[in-house]
């Protein structure tokens, strides 16, 4: 699956811009702040209808325009798809999949599989708890409709709880029995979600491993750890214990929106001993398995951006990387980069067929 040509108008700081696209590799190089990382997103907003930059729809039209639109075309499963995103201000978002709208967002995700690699990656490492939670569920809900519908009506669940709680205390009152309706909501949902994420985070290691080793030469090894509180007790059991805690805090205290993921390296958390290469490398290495992981679930190639990721890295380093994706294994890549004698050198010698676009305030040069 690759996008063949992809039409931007008034996204951030691109008037309009048109591109046709290599099935291999596509180069965006310009100075910082040219506009190479919104034509990334561009391209991530027609798989999720959002951008992995600014969550607020209406801060993605360009400054002074009233909306924006993207379209792409692409090649799927041997047919065309045409996925159109709009949004006009003070309006609802418009989705379309050949000229038909959606009714429900969600119902287009997972149609065209994507994968993003961005310098923001490193709050995965350094961030949260829900920052991890979010990626993790991001990477499964592509290739799982039933999980996200899980995860949707959980977090409703969860919502009406913590409300329930907040009403409460506010009337100095409380009402076991409508507490537990939300319970067992959160209890069938939840076990659900914690299966899910466990057999995930289990077949997802030693691939992300593999990666680790190619890229670093072999010289560290890493892991994943999914933590949670269903790990080794029971939901139901872990709301009860914990409803005095609740009422007092006023929220739920317990479940799968507390899990975290522990990344690791030689056994010891990379957050607070890694370097910012051997963070980076994590993070390539960990969404190059999900990648894999994703290929091998749905049967489609997904699409690879690899945003300013070079940096921070070592010459080996990026050369392996460079290797890895221009494999026959790997689809469609997006790479940018600021320099483009940088660039050359390390797509010399490639069989794969390539592109380079040179970008300077959201145009094409």
């Amino acid at each position: 699956m690759y996008i063949q040509e992809l039409s931007v108008v008034n996204f951030k700081n691109i008037e309009h811009a048109e591109f046709k696209f290599s099935e291999g590799l596509n180069c965006f190089i310009g100075n910082n702040g040219a506009g190479k990382t919104n034509l990334m997103d561009a391209i991530y907003y027609l798989s999720f209808c959002k951008s992995f930059l600014n969550p607020v729809d209406g801060q993605n039209i360009r400054f002074d325009q009233e909306f924006f639109m993207i379209q792409g075309r692409y090649s799927r499963l041997e047919s065309d798809e045409t996925i159109y995103c709009g949004l006009k201000r003070n309006q609802k978002k418009i989705v379309k999949r050949n000229q038909k709208e959606y009714k429900k967002l969600s119902e287009h995700i997972g149609l065209i599989p994507l994968i993003v690699v961005t310098p923001s990656d490193t709050n995965l490492i350094t961030g949260g708890s829900e920052e991890r939670r979010r990626f993790i569920d991001s990477v499964i809900s592509q290739y799982d409709a039933v999980y996200l519908e899980a995860l949707i009506r959980y977090n409703r669940a969860l919502q009406q709880r913590n409300n329930l709680l907040k009403q409460f205390a506010a009337n100095n009152a409380f009402n076991l029995e409508i507490v537990e309706i939300w319970d067992d909501q959160l209890v069938k949902y939840g076990r659900q979600i914690h299966a899910v994420r466990k057999t995930f985070i289990e077949n997802l290691q030693p691939i992300f491993q593999k990666y680790y080793q190619l890229i670093s030469g072999g010289k560290e090894i890493v892991g994943l750890k999914h933590l949670s509180d269903l790990t080794d007790q029971d939901f139901d059991q872990l709301l009860k214990d914990s409803i005095g805690k609740d009422r007092m805090l006023q929220y739920t205290t317990t479940g799968i929106h507390k899990d975290d993921f522990e990344f690791e390296l030689a056994g010891y958390p990379i957050r607070k001993f890694g370097s910012q290469g051997q963070r980076k490398t994590y993070l390539v290495s960990l969404k190059l398995a999900q990648f894999d992981f994703m290929k091998q679930i749905s049967g489609i190639t997904p699409i690879l951006l690899l945003d300013d990721i070079f940096d921070k890295l070592d010459k080996e380093r990026v050369e392996q990387i460079v290797k890895l994706v221009a494999d026959d294994h790997f689809g469609q890549i997006f790479i940018t980069d600021t320099n483009r004698e940088h660039l050359d050198q390390m797509i010399v010698g490639l069989e794969t067929e390539s592109r380079i676009f040179a970008i300077s305030n959201g145009n094409v040069i």
